[in-house]
């Protein structure tokens, strides 16, 4: 089996990418970004997988995080892509990646990366919000008068201080869930973003429907992203970001693929991103 981490003087090109779903479950949806990124490169060598260093004076592991959800929010859609030098096969990529992490970030899905860039594909995300003390009708009529608006501004603390802005032009779609809550009063909003700057949050979807109407909580708001990938505008949906990366893969192992289905994982496409 190929090492793990080469000698800077001996690192190997890297000949496959690879793309990951996990989710963020229970009490793992309070950890960080950053800390996600250690606790990932730490199940990484554990699996003993042959991840590719970016060259230079500092070399880094060629891991590259898309679309990551806010530190407190659960998860069934976050993506990252990583390189190796040696060819593995995806599934068993998966299950040692799976259990190399703590319960609670828990690869879903490994696949190997067809053409395109990842990243282009995550322009929307599906959010739940789960309302405690809240009930449906009064959720539907708050939702109604959200809707109604044009505009809605709402404040966020960021690192440079306090931003106002616009959290209504990124809503899709917003409704009220028709199924049964777990708790009796829980109202359970569902809310379609799209991806852009500033990034409109969950969080900030709901200010903003506080904002414009009275609704009853009784404690924090439970936020889920269910999904997120390319938008299905028409339709006010998301679709999967990794459907391609199946294709290209059965394309090829059935030899259908041509020049352009082909992918080579090279240089620094997959370069840490910071949060």
């Amino acid at each position: 089996m190929a090492p793990v981490q080469a000698p800077p003087s001996q690192q190997l090109p890297a000949i496959q990418k690879l793309r990951v779903r996990f989710a963020k479950r229970g009490r793992l949806r309070f950890t960080s970004h950053r800390d996600f990124q250690r606790a990932f490169e730490r199940a990484v060598r554990r699996a003993e997988l042959p991840v590719a260093f970016s060259h230079g004076f500092s070399p880094h592991p060629k891991i590259s995080y898309a679309g990551a959800a806010p530190t407190g929010a659960a998860s069934e859609a976050e993506y990252l892509e990583i390189s190796l030098t040696h060819e593995r096969d995806a599934e068993q990529v998966r299950a040692a990646l799976d259990e190399a992490l703590p319960p609670g970030l828990d690869v879903l899905e490994v696949v190997v990366a067809g053409p395109g860039s990842l990243a282009e594909r995550l322009e929307a995300s599906e959010w739940q919000i789960a309302l405690p003390g809240a009930d449906a009708a009064a959720a539907e009529v708050a939702v109604a008068a959200f809707l109604a608006r044009d505009e809605i501004l709402v404040e966020r603390m960021t690192k440079r201080g306090v931003r106002s802005f616009d959290c209504r032009d990124a809503v899709l779609r917003l409704t009220v869930a028709s199924e049964p809550a777990q708790v009796a009063t829980c109202a359970i909003l569902q809310v379609v973003l799209r991806h852009g700057t500033p990034a409109v949050r969950p969080d900030d979807v709901l200010a903003g429907v506080l904002e414009v109407a009275t609704l009853p909580v009784t404690g924090p708001a439970l936020l889920t992203r269910l999904a997120q990938g390319p938008l299905i505008a028409a339709a006010g949906t998301v679709d999967d970001p990794l459907a391609r990366d199946r294709d290209a893969t059965q394309a090829t192992a059935t030899g259908q693929a041509d020049d352009h289905q082909t992918h080579t994982a090279e240089g620094d496409a997959a370069a840490p991103s910071e949060p």
